[in-house]
């Protein structure tokens, strides 16, 4: 009896077959048989196997009296053969891994386990670098065993491959384990009856089965013939038994966790074919999914993704003409194919279905902030609406959707379209567009494009053409692909002259890309254009195409050296290192060059008040600067102006830090600002850092003693910052932060006009309404991304809009969605580079752990702490210095209730907290006194005077 029996699969694969067998012949376990089953192939299939048979004892074969039109019946014939104590699945043009037999038999014996699964790699064989994919590898990470599958609802969901495991026989015959027959996807059911049965279900990190990827292959796979009908149909009839498989185990949440993939894969892959299908297709296939998307759990549209909830919804009630631009949103996920609808301050997908509360739910997409996007950072749907060829010359008419009326009746709007080749560093071609008009929810366009006149390919290596019509509105540009959809393309040629030759390709066709787009590719009308190709790609083999490709090879590496961040840091050190440094000249940085802000920017602008003679340098991140000052030079964050700057500088001005890699020369002078006090651990008291090598220490402390000087707003940033980043005495200073020296200056002159304040002209800016208390909210940075408000914007907006106006200003590396139904009462103000003149303006603080809390209590004006996950973020992060709860000087809240009653009752004048917001600032800012960017000029600069 052997130890493992691998049963391999065949139907019209004779030329595959020998590379799956010999898979198993090589595996390092020996006690293995191969048992082929032939699915009544057309070709050589089982003349192969029978040879195979013949050649290798522990090889037997099979073959079906006839075809049974899927995997399923061969694999049961299979079983019932194998004899070994464990069973395999091999599919005939697929391998497994060497170590695969060993490795699950070992890992079934020691846990006993009535199955084994291991990771399966997908092999792209039609891709150049044969590109990998790991299948579902989070569910691999480490070797576990399951005493039932509901113990991991994913892998139930997930992993629905029969290959990549290893089943003991008498499980699978004790559980009358077989695969249906005749059905498509036989291995969701099967792996759903075995997930179900085992008792033992062992997880190896090992990978064990290699899935060959065939895209381009003539006859095509399963999984990639999706526009037969009849695959669809198996998909659904698949999923509805094991629907009611789980409900007769009453597992309704892994029910519902199925419903989820079914919304975000199985449906999804079909739903993309659908532009590139008839009308009679989409009928049926409409009718097949309205009863069972009726069936799904209502939950499981909440937890995909808004555009696949939104498909699936338009799908089920049948509208196309808003399912088929939706459709185009669901492949290219940031492109806005819908003209959107604003009811009662909310934005949804399209205006039908509002009046059912789930559809409602369903498409509301104020969250998405479409509405919030300037018409420069939207990828437009532009759908081709005409297409017609002659002489040489081609007619293209489409319709570009109009989000919100973003491109206004008014707006000045120009368009071009542009030939670009696929492959990078080629030829563009530009054409104008001869017509844009303006149609409400959209605007329509067309052109003449003389391709044959104007398109001058270089041939062989630019045989791809992608196309774009850039749309100019009021001077904003937009970038639009051309979706083809239901548009009929030529099937005519247009003749054009490639400059290299014309051997190969001498016209050019259009055809859509995988994703919808129009695109044209060259072509050649010959009819022995193969045998030229050929001829070419033998010369190119030979040794002067050795010698150019080589050539070219090196260029591109020189290339991609000179560019490269070690080139970078040997041109930093070694070159620019030893140049004389350049007196007088500072290069200046805040957050990392994504603001111009800050303690830097208050100590820039204090030398430029003063008229000092020095040469600046403003980091920048970004594609372009904006806000930026223009007596300065603008330097982008690690080009080689800003490494150059920065070696050569007098002094450094930032207030987080250079690039870590970056040395500073002696003869430079760094001047640390820093950000902010500390509420949150930081440095080295930090518990990943103290849990780190000494050798990551090392690396650590050597960047942070590259500071010369380093600010102090108070003590406690002493015995915090100081300590944590072991900054020795004699680099502190005790100045107070340059930034605050305005929030000083605000309140003694406020104190001098007995609490008198004009708002000034950032109030009307922002059309804030003088009778409104303005508050500002301002939470610490959490996650990147979009920071989830922890309240309801809307309720807000509807119950506090008569008295309050709410400033939002999220952490640089945050952003907030705010619904149209809160405009002028809640106003985003993330993207002001400085906080100083938001805090002015506010009458009062809401923030949480945020080092704002500090510097605004300089104002002395009432703070609200809004902690609204505080277990979670000082006892399961890196904790604090002190306890907020019993420090802040104003209430503290968590729930949404709690900040609701705080308003109701808000004085501004706050006489409740004024000692403990004397306490706070003596005990946080006892440096503040409004000289600090003052006293650093005076320190550094003072010698500058022209």
């Amino acid at each position: 009896m052997p130890d493992v029996s691998v049963v391999v699969i065949v139907y019209n694969d004779a030329a595959r077959l020998p590379t799956a067998v010999q898979s198993v012949l090589d595996q390092t376990l020996d006690s293995v048989e191969v048992v082929i089953v032939d699915d009544c192939s057309k070709d050589r299939s089982f003349e192969v196997a029978k040879e195979l048979e013949a050649a290798h004892p522990q090889v037997r074969a099979y073959q079906l009296p006839e075809n049974s039109g899927a995997g399923g019946e061969p694999r049961n014939v299979g079983i019932g053969h194998a004899r070994g104590r464990y069973v395999m699945f091999l599919d005939s043009d697929d391998v497994l891994e060497l170590n695969a037999c060993r490795n699950m038999l070992e890992a079934a014996e020691r846990t006993e386990a009535d199955m084994v699964s291991g990771l399966c790699v997908r092999v792209h064989k039609d891709t150049r670098n044969q590109k990998r994919d790991e299948w579902y590898s989070w569910l691999y990470r480490t070797t576990r065993t399951l005493t039932s599958v509901s113990e991991l609802p994913d892998l139930f969901v997930w992993d629905t491959l029969s290959t990549n495991k290893c089943y003991r026989r008498d499980f699978l015959i004790e559980n009358n384990l077989l695969f249906p027959k005749g059905m498509l996807y036989e291995d969701l059911m099967f792996i759903a009856e075995a997930y179900l049965a085992a008792k033992k279900i062992t997880l190896i990190p090992n990978q064990v089965y290699f899935w060959h990827v065939h895209a381009q292959a003539k006859v095509k796979s399963v999984t990639n013939r999706r526009h037969e009908m009849s695959n669809y149909i198996h998909r659904l009839e698949i999923h509805r038994r094991i629907d009611a498989l789980l409900e007769q185990h009453g597992m309704a949440e892994m029910k519902k966790a199925k419903d989820v993939k079914f919304l975000k894969h199985d449906l999804v892959l079909h739903l993309r074919d659908l532009p590139f299908r008839d009308e009679s297709y989409r009928r049926e296939f409409a009718e097949l999914s309205r009863d069972y998307l009726a069936g799904l759990d209502h939950e499981a549209y909440t937890r995909v993704q808004p555009i696949q909830a939104i498909c699936a919804y338009l799908l089920q009630k049948g509208d196309w003409d808003n399912l088929l631009p939706a459709v185009d949103t669901l492949t290219h996920r940031d492109k806005i194919s819908a003209p959107l609808a604003e009811r009662d301050g909310r934005i949804y997908w399209c205006g039908e279905h509002l009046d059912d509360a789930f559809g409602r739910s369903i498409l509301d997409v104020t969250d998405l902030g479409y509405h919030q996007k300037p018409v420069q950072k939207m990828f437009l749907r532009n759908a081709l609406t005409d297409y017609a060829e002659s002489d040489g010359t081609v007619r293209l008419a489409g319709r570009i959707t109009n989000p919100l009326g973003v491109m206004p009746a008014d707006a000045k709007i120009k368009g071009q379209i542009e030939f670009r080749a696929r492959r990078r560093s080629l030829q563009t071609f530009v054409f104008p567009v001869k017509s844009l008009r303006h149609e409400g929810r959209f605007v329509t366009w067309d052109a003449e494009v003389d391709l044959s006149a104007k398109l001058r390919p270089l041939g062989i290596i630019d045989s791809v053409w992608d196309v774009r019509v850039i749309l100019d509105v009021n001077g904003q540009k937009t970038n639009t692909r051309l979706t083809v959809g239901e548009s009929e393309l030529g099937s005519g040629l247009l003749p054009v002259k490639p400059r290299l030759t014309r051997l190969v390709a001498d016209h050019i066709e259009p055809h859509p890309t995988a994703k919808g787009h129009l695109a044209f590719r060259l072509v050649s009308a010959k009819h022995d254009n193969e045998r030229i190709e050929e001829f070419i790609q033998t010369a190119v083999r030979g040794k002067p195409g050795k010698l150019a490709k080589a050539g070219y090879r090196r260029a591109k590496d020189l290339r991609k050296t000179l560019t490269s961040d070690k080139t970078k840091l040997r041109l930093f050190h070694e070159v620019y290192g030893r140049l004389p440094v350049k007196k007088r000249t500072v290069v200046f940085e805040s957050m990392l060059g994504k603001q111009y802000s800050d303690s830097p920017r208050a100590v820039y602008e204090e030398m430029r008040a003063r008229g000092l003679d020095f040469e600046a340098y403003w980091s920048y991140a970004g594609p372009a600067p904006k806000d930026f000052p223009k007596d300065a030079h603008l330097v982008r964050r690690w080009s080689l102006p800003y490494l150059k700057a920065l070696a050569r500088a007098e002094f450094w001005v930032d207030n987080q830090s250079y690039p870590l890699k970056l040395a500073k020369r002696p003869e430079t002078t760094y001047i640390q600002t820093w950000h902010g006090s500390a509420l949150k651990k930081m440095g080295f008291d930090q518990p990943g850092l103290k849990a780190a090598t000494q050798a990551q220490q090392a690396a650590e402390q050597k960047h942070l003693d590259r500071f010369d000087h380093f600010l102090c707003r108070s003590e406690h940033d002493v015995r915090t910052l100081a300590r944590a980043f072991r900054i020795p005495e004699e680099k502190l200073l005790r100045v107070g932060y340059p930034r605050n020296d305005v929030l000083v200056k605000t309140r003694q002159a406020e104190d001098a006009a007995d609490g008198a304040r004009e708002r000034g002209a950032l109030a009307a800016e922002l059309g804030i309404p003088a009778d409104k208390t303005v508050l500002l909210y301002a939470p610490t940075f959490r996650t990147p991304g979009a920071f989830p408000m922890p309240f309801d914007v809307e309720k807000f907006a509807e119950e506090f809009g008569d008295r309050y106006v709410l400033l939002v200003r999220a952490h640089y590396l945050n952003h907030v969605v705010l619904p149209p139904a809160a405009k002028g009462k809640v106003i985003d103000v993330s993207a002001r580079h400085d906080v100083m003149p938001l805090m002015q303006l506010a009458d009062v603080l809401i923030t949480d752990y945020s080092s704002v809390m500090f510097d605004y209590a300089l104002l002395d004006r009432p703070m609200l702490f809004f902690t609204y996950d505080y277990d979670k973020y000082v006892h399961e992060g890196r904790g604090t210095y002190f306890d907020l709860l019993e420090h802040a000087p104003g209430p503290v809240f968590r729930t949404e209730e709690e900040f609701h009653d705080v308003l109701k009752t808000l004085d501004v004048a706050d006489d409740t907290h004024a000692e403990a917001r004397k306490r706070f600032v003596a005990e946080f800012g006892e440096y503040d006194q409004g000289t600090a960017a003052k006293t650093i000029v005076d320190t550094f600069f003072s010698g500058w005077s022209r």
